[in-house]
């Protein structure tokens, strides 16, 4: 153990071309401060049947911690047409609940919630001497210690893992620094998962951010740390952090999210995000309601009726904007030498902990000599990428329905979270990476996007990997017009089509583009994180710029098809079936 201060360690495992993998690690420096309006909207269409409704919503309040505070101010929340019933009253974990009930429903409500926001994220240095195991926890938070539904803290698994993760760790700084940089480094973000609870994300390695913040808090409660859930939302104005290869771009989806604060003796609440950082979170978050889990923090835009049996139920349209009045953002990143795997952020922090280390992967096969590229045969179907996407789903009513007794229904806000880039205009050009293992006759790049109109045609350009960013040209799909992509709400798959050419590729990393003709107006879908390829493997540039230099934090929806070479065991099992086939034929 050292006794250490970083400013914002941002730490990386980069795997970009064969060559073996390498730690990028850095220190940022800087702060966030802005101003803006908050504002939510709802339609609500009830329809006959509908014998009362009921819509709840949690106040927005101001909040303080070490490394992130909010200012709100000139709160304002109208019913149109007005509620028959209005009350305002404050739940056991201090959230302010505005409940608005109609006992004569009337055909449709429209909703408006709005407030300023003043959202700050502090980067000074934190000294923190709390040790691990805590020796004194505040009796008023024994709640966010127990384990629940959703945050299996007193399974033997969650125990055992926990127990692992803190093996001779003496301060609880670094235990929370250990147990979220494994639930970072094990946690693929997918959406919508089949379930949101702790344990469902231990077994899958699959999750959204419920699951992050469920693991998280499970696994630290595990270990005598009290830990609340928070929801709130995030805005979609990216920010850049500068490093030494030019800058590195961080944007979120604009929706509902889900995040934990951990409880310090001598800092009090300190916020982390563990889908996307450590210890921070920043100046484009929104808190909003807090919890011991998901299934309590639910009464921010809850929908509540009853109905006559058969009757038609609801629908919920619900519309999150956000615009910023003033928005000041310097952060600089400066490389370090150590780090746990997977991009995290954390704030300065003056404590004792042991900087988490990654072995580098063992080094890559060296590629087939010219010979064997010769004898390679191509037969084996092959699709390879970032495949999981909320597939055709109309984002604007993404909710579902569960029955709460006879005839009585709610319909709770969820996290599915529209993630998409305008990627046809004319100012910037982005591309996206992916990372081959076995030879590859290319047949068709998939996209996941969205046409939301406009003419011309689309296609996408293979390029090689130049040191970390797109190289030499290598090949070119066919045009897809743009007429052909339907413009019903939700993302799917786009083909292009590398037949013609079916260029050869082999183990290496490899990039894709897409470009296009005309005035397209269309979105593609990306995943929070990088669930399939390297850090950096997200790039983008202005159209009169040469280099490559700007890298985004997600990773974009795609999906790479054609054939490959068998290995070992499917040439066994080609023979297999061969010699089968022969004993059949025999007389």
């Amino acid at each position: 153990m050292r006794r250490s201060s970083i400013l914002f360690l941002l730490a990386a495992l980069i795997v970009l071309g064969a060559g073996p993998a390498r730690g990028e690690n850095y220190t940022l420096k800087g702060d966030m401060d802005s101003v803006l309006t908050y504002e939510l909207q709802e339609e609500i269409t009830a329809g006959e049947g509908i014998k009362k409704l009921t819509l709840s919503f949690v106040v927005p309040r101001s909040f303080q911690s070490p490394t992130y505070s909010q200012d709100i101010s000139d709160f304002k929340l109208i019913f149109s047409p007005e509620p028959q019933e209005r009350t305002s009253s404050e739940d056991k974990r201090g959230n302010g609940v505005v409940t608005a009930t109609w006992t004569t429903p009337p055909p449709a409500v429209n909703v408006r919630l709005s407030c300023n926001v003043r959202s700050r994220t502090t980067l000074k240095v934190l000294e923190t001497k709390a040790p691990f195991p805590l020796t004194e926890v505040d009796p008023g938070l024994t709640d966010y210690l127990k384990a629940t539904e959703q945050v299996q803290a007193d399974d033997p698994r969650i125990k055992e893992l926990a127990r692992k993760l803190t093996e001779g760790v003496t301060t609880e700084f670094d235990a929370v620094q250990r147990i979220v940089s494994w639930v970072v480094d094990h946690v693929h973000y997918v959406t919508p998962p089949a379930r949101y609870d702790a344990l469902y994300s231990l077994e899958s390695g699959k999750g959204n951010c419920q699951n992050y913040s469920h693991l998280s808090a499970a696994l630290l409660r595990a270990v005598g740390i009290p830990v609340r859930i928070v929801n709130g939302v995030t805005l979609s104005q990216p920010y850049d952090i500068e490093w030494a290869k030019g800058v590195l771009t961080f944007k979120m989806g604009q929706g509902r999210h889900s995040w934990i604060e951990v409880w310090f003796p001598d800092l009090g609440w300190a916020p982390f995000d563990p889908q996307n950082s450590v210890l921070f979170v920043s100046s484009r978050f929104v808190r909003i309601e807090v919890g011991v889990d998901n299934n309590e923090t639910k009464h921010d835009g809850l929908l509540r009726w009853a109905q006559v049996r058969g009757a038609r139920q609801p629908t919920l349209q619900e519309q999150i904007n956000a615009s910023f009045r003033s928005d000041r953002v310097k952060v600089k990143g400066i490389r370090e030498s150590y780090g746990p795997k997977n991009l995290l952020l954390v704030p300065s922090v003056l404590a004792r902990f042991e900087p988490v280390k990654v072995a580098p992967p063992p080094p890559p096969p060296p590629p087939p000599t010219e010979e064997e590229r010769r004898e390679l045969r191509y037969e084996v179907p092959f699709v390879f990428g970032n495949l999981d996407f909320p597939e055709d789903v109309d984002f604007a009513f993404p909710r579902t329905t569960t029955a709460s007794g006879a005839d009585v229904f709610e319909m709770k806000k969820n996290f599915l979270v529209e993630t998409a880039e305008y990627v046809t205009t004319k100012v910037t050009q982005y591309a996206q990476v992916f990372v081959l293992k076995r030879p590859l006759k290319l047949q068709k790049v998939g996209l996941a996007l969205h046409n939301f109109g406009g003419d011309g045609w689309l296609w996408v350009d293979l390029f090689e990997d130049n040191g970390g960013k797109p190289g030499k040209p290598i090949s070119t799909s066919d045009l897809v017009p743009l007429e052909t992509l339907s413009v019903k709400p939700g993302y799917r798959w786009t083909d292009f089509d590398f037949r013609k050419d079916s260029p050869v590729l082999m183990p290496g990393s490899y990039w894709i583009a897409l470009g296009f003709t005309g005035s397209p107006v269309v979105n593609w879908f990306y995943t929070y994180g990088k669930p399939v390829g390297p850090v950096y493997g997200t790039r983008y540039k202005g159209v009169f710029q040469e280099d490559w230099s700007g890298a985004l934090n997600y990773e974009f929806n795609y999906r790479v098809v054609g054939l490959t070479t068998a290995d070992g065991k499917e040439k066994e099992k080609k023979k297999v079936v061969q010699k089968s086939a022969a004993k059949k034929k025999r007389p």
